[in-house]
C-alpha cells in the first residue's frame, strides 16, 4: 500500500526533503511550460564515469518523491556541452595523437577514436546514455550541438550580445589580468578553422545579433551569434541554458559553487531565475584525490558491476550526499551487505521508518522482497578458505548449509556467488597473508578445535559463535575484537571477517577443524 502523502511530507530522509524545497520554489513561481523541470549536465570531454551517473540518480530520487507530493508533470532533461571545444587529450581515449590535430574544435566536430561514431563528442554521449539506460532512468537527452544549430537557444543569445557589458562587469573582476584582454562570454567558431575561440569580442552589434572578433588569421570577421556560429563559455552558457529551457532544479559538486553563483548572477541579468540547486560532495579515489573522467581514476560503473549489484551502487551514491567519500573498490562488500540488511528490515518497519530506509528511495517505494541467507562477506571467505574460483564448489557448501539452494532455486543468490568470486579473484586473493598464531592464540585455537571436534555438524551458528566468545575470554582476551582479529589473521589470512560462528556452520565443523589443524602447523600459506 502506497504511503500517505502527508507522511512523506513529514519525512526527514534528504530526497523528501529537497522535494519540498523544490515544491515551494514551484508554488512560488508556477513555471509557465506546464511542467517541472529538472536537469543534470554532462561535459563529454571524458568517459562517464560515477560521478556523472551519481548526478542522475540522486536528481531522479528526488524527482520520484516530488510526484508524489505535487501534481505538476516533471521532465528530467540530461544535457550534453558537446559543442565545447576539446581542450586538451584525455588520459583514457585510444589512439590519443590522432586527437591533436583537433584540438580547440566541438566535440561533435573531431573524429571518434573509438572507431564507432560519426564523432567523438557523439561517441561520449552513447556511452553516457546506455549507462543511463541500463539503470531504467526517464530522462530526455539533449545535445549542445543540436540546441545551438535548431535556434533553440537564439533568443537568449541575442541577449547576451545586448547585455554583454553588464555579464562583463560579473566575469571581469573573477579573471586574471591577461585573460581579462580577451575575455568574453561569447566563443566564436572559426568559420576558417572550425575552432571553439577565446577572443576579445571587437564589437558586439545587437540589431544585427552579430559579433566582430579577430580570427586566427588575423582578419576582422563578423558571425551571428545564432544558429551555432557561436556558443557560450561555460559560466554563460549553464546560465543561458537554465534560460532557455526554464531549469527548475539540478544539483551540482562543491567544487562548482563558485561558478554556479557567477551563473546565477548572469542568468538574472538575462532575465531568468536560476533553478533550485543542491550541492554535493565529491567522489575521491583511493589516496583522496578528486575523481576526473579525463584522468579515469577511482571506479567505472562497469566495474562496480563487475564484483557487486546495482542496487549496493545505489546504495553507495544514496548515501550523506554531501559528505566526501572515498569511493574505491574496498567499499564495495559492505554496500552490498548493507543494502540486503536495509531490504529485509523494511517489511516490518513502520511507514515513519521506511520513508527513512534506502530502498524506499531505490526502488522509488516498492522494495522487492528478497532475502538473501548468506552475506556477500560470509561469500568471499568461503572462496578464500576452500581456495576456489568454481562457483560448484561454492554452492556445494551452500546446499548443505541451506538446503535445496541451487542456482536455479535462489537467483539472488547465484548472482552474489558470482560476484563473490570476481571479487575474490582480483582483491582477497592477491592480498592474502598468513600469519602464525602467538602462544596464547595458540592455545586457544587448540581448545577451540577439542571443543568443535566434537561437536555434530549440525551445531547452530549461534552456538558455536557462543563459545568462540567463550574461549576467548578464558585465555584472557578482555578486548575480544583482539580474539576475532586473530582468527582472522591466523585463519582466514586477513585483517577482517565474518561471523566465525555462523561461518564455521557454513563450511562444517569438519572442515572447520582441518582448517584450525591446518594453520596450527604453519601449513596455511602452501595450501593457499
Amino acid at each position: 500500500m502506497p504511503i500517505d502523502r502527508a507522511l512523506i511530507e513529514a519525512g526527514k530522509a534528504w530526497p523528501i526533503q529537497e522535494a519540498l524545497r523544490l515544491r515551494e520554489r514551484v508554488i512560488r513561481r508556477p513555471p509557465g511550460k506546464g511542467f517541472v523541470l529538472f536537469e543534470t549536465g554532462y561535459g563529454p570531454s571524458g568517459l562517464p564515469h560515477i560521478g556523472t551517473f551519481g548526478e542522475v540518480f540522486r536528481t531522479t530520487l528526488v524527482r520520484r518523491v516530488f510526484k508524489r507530493i505535487c501534481d505538476l508533470p516533471t521532465e528530467l532533461y540530461t544535457f550534453s556541452d558537446d559543442l565545447d571545444g576539446l581542450r586538451k587529450i584525455p588520459d583514457n581515449v585510444p589512439n590519443p595523437d590522432q586527437l591533436r590535430p583537433y584540438l580547440g574544435r566541438p566535440l561533435t566536430a573531431i573524429p571518434d577514436p573509438f572507431g564507432t561514431h560519426e564523432s567523438f563528442g557523439h561517441h561520449m554521449n552513447a556511452r553516457l546514455r546506455s549507462f543511463l539506460d541500463r539503470f531504467g532512468f526517464p530522462y530526455t537527452f539533449k545535445s549542445a550541438t543540436e540546441c545551438y544549430r535548431s535556434g533553440a537557444l537564439n533568443e537568449v543569445l541575442l541577449r547576451v550580445v545586448e547585455r554583454h557589458d553588464a555579464i562583463l562587469a560579473v566575469m571581469l573582476p573573477t579573471l586574471g589580468e591577461e585573460r581579462q584582454r580577451t575575455y568574453s562570454p561569447i566563443l566564436p567558431i572559426s568559420p576558417r578553422t572550425g575552432r571553439v575561440l577565446q577572443v576579445a569580442i571587437e564589437e558586439c552589434r545587437p540589431s544585427q545579433g552579430t559579433v566582430v572578433f579577430r580570427d586566427e588569421d588575423g582578419s576582422l570577421t563578423e558571425l551571428p551569434v545564432t544558429d551555432g556560429h557561436c556558443k557560450l563559455q561555460w559560466k554563460a552558457d549553464w546560465a543561458a541554458r537554465w534560460v532557455a529551457l526554464d531549469v527548475d532544479y539540478e544539483m551540482y559538486g562543491k567544487d562548482l559553487i563558485p561558478t554556479a553563483e557567477l551563473s546565477t548572477r548572469i542568468c538574472r541579468i538575462l532575465g531568468g531565475e536560476p533553478p533550485a540547486g543542491f550541492v554535493y560532495e565529491l567522489f575521491l579515489d583511493e589516496h583522496g584525490q578528486k575523481i576526473s573522467k579525463s584522468k579515469g581514476n577511482g571506479i567505472t560503473i562497469d566495474e562496480w558491476l563487475r564484483y557487486a549489484t546495482e542496487e549496493s551502487l545505489e546504495l553507495f551514491l544514496y548515501r550523506e550526499p554531501r559528505r566526501a567519500k572515498r569511493l574505491y573498490f574496498d567499499v564495495i562488500p559492505r554496500h552490498v551487505d548493507e543494502y540486503q540488511q536495509f531490504l529485509d528490515a523494511y517489511p516490518s518497519q513502520s511507514d515513519e521508518q521506511k520513508l527513512g530506509n534506502p530502498v524506499w528511495h531505490i526502488h522509488d517505494g516498492d522494495p522487492p522482497v528478497a532475502p538473501v541467507p548468506v552475506t556477500f562477506t560470509m561469500l568471499l571467505n568461503l572462496a578464500g578458505v576452500a581456495n576456489t574460483e568454481d562457483p560448484e564448489v561454492l554452492w556445494g557448501f551452500l546446499s548443505r548449509y541451506v538446503p535445496g539452494a541451487s542456482p536455479a532455486s535462489s537467483p539472488r543468490l547465484a548472482v552474489l556467488v558470482e560476484h563473490a568470486i570476481a571479487y575474490y579473484r582480483d582483491f582477497v586473493k592477491p592480498r592474502k597473508a598468513y600469519r602464525a598464531p602467538d602462544p596464547n592464540e595458540r592455545a586457544a585455537l587448540e581448545e577451540l578445535l577439542g571443543w568443535l571436534r566434537q561437536q555434530p555438524d549440525t551445531t547452530s551458528a549461534e552456538a558455536l559463535q557462543h563459545e568462540i566468545y567463550e574461549i576467548g575470554k578464558r585465555h584472557g582476551f578482555t578486548n575480544l575484537r583482539e580474539w576475532f582479529k586473530a582468527l582472522y589473521e591466523v585463519l582466514l589470512g586477513q585483517g577482517e571477517g565474518p561471523r566465525m560462528g555462523s561461518f564455521f556452520a557454513l563450511y562444517g565443523i569438519d572442515n572447520s577443524c582441518r582448517l584450525i589443524e591446518t594453520a596450527l602447523a604453519g601449513r596455511l600459506d602452501a595450501a593457499a
